[in-house]
């Protein structure tokens, strides 16, 4: 742990998201928990720290960098069938029992969370994503917000390229970070993983932060898509999953909202997973609720006509979808259904 703790110290720059407070102490910014980090001392997420009275955060590399369906992420309402270049760094501001990620964003916290870091520039990155044929670079794998110095890095070497650039994000953010990202970001999308104030702090964050960011997003106009991973027994009732589609609606019912079946992983396997038919009921509630666009993931072929895109005007089928692929899109070449010209909110082209 010791040897990893010291090859990424080296991978650091100096953060711009935070303020000296004096004493040698600085404030980091770009999360909800608002770090006081004192001289020598780390934050909640062990990546960004405080050395002499500057803030160091990750800056230089990739942990992971992989061309992945848009769908992936997911988003399916921006550029659909479109490849993106996807990269990971290390470390995350929560400690979720069941991460699918937690080999990236636990190290330094968990032993056994070790994976390697590739030395890279955003110009070298940005010249992989374009020879990949990707219509976008995504920050993703670890927690977007804790390194968004660098996302912005590459972000702005991809914008030079014609490439579009998003984040697959908890949303624990603050209004500094959006503000950082706003000029540079396109799409953002974010984990609303209860409505319990009380089971998110057992993950290491605060709800609060997170409705402010989806709100904040949307107010900025970066196109956000909501994600609720369904797990039982943590968050699968209908009283929880109508107030997480209730707040989504409440901000725009033009978001979408993905509904997703958990799988046994990392330390949570104490339960079984989540069923096509628990899906199936809370893509009911999110239309219930007023939602326009609701899906169903994680379970391809198994959740009918969920896994597709229609027309909250006319309910014309406009893409057709199975898991990750795209099998047809159907949308006009603005965005619109062609049965009844009803504009489709999304970033099209």
């Amino acid at each position: 742990m010791a040897c990893i703790a010291e090859e990424l110290a080296k991978l650091t720059a100096p953060g711009e998201l935070c303020e000296k407070l004096g004493e040698g102490k600085v404030r980091c910014v770009a999360c909800g928990h608002r770090c006081v980090i004192p001289d020598g001392r780390d934050g909640v997420c062990r990546v960004r720290f405080n050395r002499g009275g500057t803030l160091f955060v990750p800056h230089g590399y990739v942990s992971g960098a992989h061309a992945d369906p848009i769908e992936k992420k997911p988003f399916f309402h921006a550029l659909p069938g479109s490849v993106a270049m996807s990269f990971g760094m290390l470390g995350c501001d929560f400690h979720c029992d069941y991460c699918q990620n937690w080999l990236t964003s636990q190290t330094l916290r968990d032993p056994q969370s070790i994976a390697p870091v590739s030395r890279v520039t955003p110009e070298r990155f940005v010249a992989l994503a374009v020879e990949a044929g990707a219509a976008s670079v995504c920050s993703t794998y670890n927690e977007p917000l804790i390194t968004s110095e660098w996302a912005v890095a590459i972000f702005k070497e991809a914008r030079t390229h014609g490439l579009r650039t998003c984040c697959v994000s908890n949303g624990h953010g603050t209004d500094e970070a959006l503000d950082y990202l706003q000029p540079w970001v396109d799409w953002f999308k974010v984990d609303l993983k209860s409505f319990d104030d009380r089971s998110y702090r057992q993950l290491g964050g605060k709800l609060d932060a997170v409705l402010r960011t989806i709100e904040g997003l949307w107010r900025r106009k970066i196109w956000v898509e909501v994600v609720t991973l369904v797990v039982p027994g943590f968050n699968d009732s209908d009283a929880e999953l109508r107030d997480i589609a209730k707040f989504v609606a409440g901000v725009s019912t033009d978001i979408p909202w993905h509904v997703t079946a958990f799988h046994l992983d990392y330390r949570m396997e104490d339960r079984g997973a989540t069923s096509a038919r628990q899906l199936l009921r809370a893509c009911e509630i999110g239309v219930e609720s007023g939602l326009h666009y609701v899906y169903a993931g994680n379970l391809p072929g198994m959740t009918r006509e969920w896994e597709n895109t229609r027309c909250p005007n006319c309910r014309e089928t406009l893409i057709e979808r199975r898991g990750f692929t795209v099998l047809a899109n159907r949308l006009t070449p603005t965005g619109g259904c062609p049965k009844c010209a009803a504009a489709i909110a999304g970033r099209w082209r």
